[in-house]
């Protein structure tokens, strides 16, 4: 993948669960706890949670590939915890070890019903070279639906799918920003930086300098805006 079409950055926060940050105290949210309570025999829940509790502050801390490790040994006690397949997906994805992380975060929706990662799912297949699957799971998503943020997560993915292949006029459809107003969330400009991408290789300069400009007001430091700058 191109330096100037920055992979979305997803963290687990479903609607129906509380997002995963930090893990105070080195105590596990209740609401994990109770995920492994149900999913989890009881002779097993203890080493379980210890494990997961290990991969939760890895992962806070962005230690990725510790807390894949930490999350495979909750998994083999916890195989049916949502929340365990989810982090091992993501720290997966994070280091780049696309097929672990495709399993475990199928595995994820499977489990939870959520459509929160399926953007990041479409990123692994894209990155595989996998485009027909590309296709699939985002016809699948359109069918599901998902939250504003997880809906522009996805048409950042898959427009950047169509412009690899030059699909340019396709791009633009799905990835067409309308109006730029500020303040905007994080999903919302890597948007629109994938947007001035499609725009630059339709040759619609003027568009993609107005976009380009929005980018900068928003995200001033967003990775590949001066290499983006540079082609207009």
């Amino acid at each position: 993948m191109s330096r100037n079409d920055p992979r979305p950055r997803h963290r687990p926060n479903p609607e129906s669960r509380r997002p995963i940050t930090s893990v105070p105290d080195g105590a596990l949210p209740r609401w994990i706890r109770d995920e492994i309570t149900r999913s989890t025999a009881k002779e097993r829940r203890e080493a379980a949670l210890r494990h997961l509790e290990r991969g939760v502050a890895q992962f806070a801390e962005e230690r990725y590939r510790a807390a894949f490790d930490s999350l495979t040994a909750a998994k083999a006690l916890a195989p049916r915890a949502a929340t365990v397949r989810e982090l091992m997906g993501l720290s997966a994805y994070y280091t780049e070890q696309w097929a672990p992380a495709l399993q475990e975060l199928r595995a994820f929706r499977r489990l939870s019903g959520e459509t929160t990662h399926m953007p990041v799912e479409m990123d692994v297949l894209r990155a595989l070279g996998k485009g027909a699957d590309v296709e699939k799971t985002w016809t699948l998503f359109k069918e599901l639906g998902g939250d504003r943020d997880t809906e522009r997560e996805a048409t950042v993915v898959y427009a950047s799918y169509l412009l690899d292949r030059g699909r340019v006029a396709e791009a633009w459809r799905v990835i067409k920003p309308g109006r730029l107003v500020s303040p905007a969330p994080e999903s919302e400009v890597r948007r629109w930086f994938v947007a001035a991408r499609v725009a630059l290789a339709a040759g619609e300069k003027e568009a993609a300098t107005r976009i380009i400009a929005a980018v900068a007001r928003e995200y001033p430091s967003m990775p590949g805006l001066d290499e983006l700058r540079s082609q207009v």
